[in-house]
């Protein structure tokens, strides 16, 4: 069984073989994220792993400075449509371009910018599979070399669909043809772990987190028969609609990626996600182990 949308993931072989391709864009979207003393995330720019050694050919994109809304106190939210398209178009993509995304640590830094990229009605782009460490286990080309490309024109439609806020979650609760899925590891489902502020989950959701959608030992997404036993088992694709979430709309993506590969493009991911949603006291939310 092949994938349903292949266009949205391609291997380390393919990119070697097209690295020349003078159309091709492809961009290291790293973030460093790590959990500090306090409980609380601390954010750090990829720039300088991405300047130590990158895949020849790729720019860095800073999602948290260039692509976030940073008049929000919420981080990592969606820019406007013209912030996006003014950023892309610096980077030289435009129309006629192919665009592969990578990161150097999570994929769903990857996925964040693949989903970007078609909620502002992008739709050739793909996440390099296995990342950067594949590339590098496999010995693949590396270069300090930063490219110059010439600025494009991009255009920018916004996708509502593909987004979701805090009232289309709240409406999906205990909606029949919706489903919630949270990204996050099962410690944070279930309240053992609070990073966000209150305890547990949003109400009505179920867990499919991030770390069972890869193959632990090449970091590769699995095969498609695998991804669609892992949500057919909560009986995730017979909804009409699927709203993905997480702690700040990042590693939804990743389970956005999974499940538009597997025939399922039109998930909706909550961009404010557990940060919003545990830091309103009214919103709806559920502890423990799911009955």
């Amino acid at each position: 069984m092949t994938y349903a949308h292949p266009e949205y993931i391609v291997s380390t072989d393919w990119l070697a073989a097209h690295l020349n391709d003078p159309n091709l864009r492809i961009f290291d979207s790293t973030v460093l994220l790590q959990l500090g003393a306090d409980g609380q995330y601390v954010m750090e720019s990829g720039l300088a792993t991405y300047e130590a050694g990158h895949i020849p050919g790729a720019a860095f994109i800073d999602l948290a400075k260039d692509l976030s809304d940073t008049s929000q106190k919420l981080g990592f939210m969606l820019p406007s449509a013209d912030q996006f398209a003014e950023v892309m178009g610096n980077l030289g993509v435009g129309p006629d371009n192919r665009v592969v995304v990578y990161s150097t640590n999570m994929p769903a830094w990857a996925t964040r910018l693949w989903w970007m990229l078609r909620v502002f009605g992008f739709d050739n782009v793909a996440v390099l599979d296995g990342g950067w460490a594949k590339w590098q286990a496999e010995a693949r080309p590396v270069t300090k070399d930063i490219p110059d490309h010439a600025k494009a024109s991009f255009k920018a439609g916004f996708r509502p669909e593909l987004v979701a806020n805090k009232q289309d979650v709240l409406a999906a609760i205990g909606d029949g043809d919706a489903c919630i899925i949270n990204a996050l590891p099962p410690a944070m489902h279930t309240g053992e772990m609070a990073p966000y502020g209150r305890k547990g989950r949003i109400a009505d959701s179920i867990n499919v987190p991030t770390g069972l959608l890869d193959n632990p030992e090449t970091g590769t997404l699995k095969p498609v028969a695998e991804l669609t036993q892992i949500f057919e088992k909560s009986g995730v694709l017979s909804r009409d609609r699927i709203i993905t979430y997480c702690g700040g709309g990042i590693a939804a993506t990743h389970d956005a990626f999974a499940l538009a590969l597997i025939g399922r493009p039109d998930v909706a991911v909550y961009d404010g996600s557990m940060s919003e949603w545990a830091a309103d006291p009214d919103t709806p939310m559920e502890a423990g182990e799911p009955a």
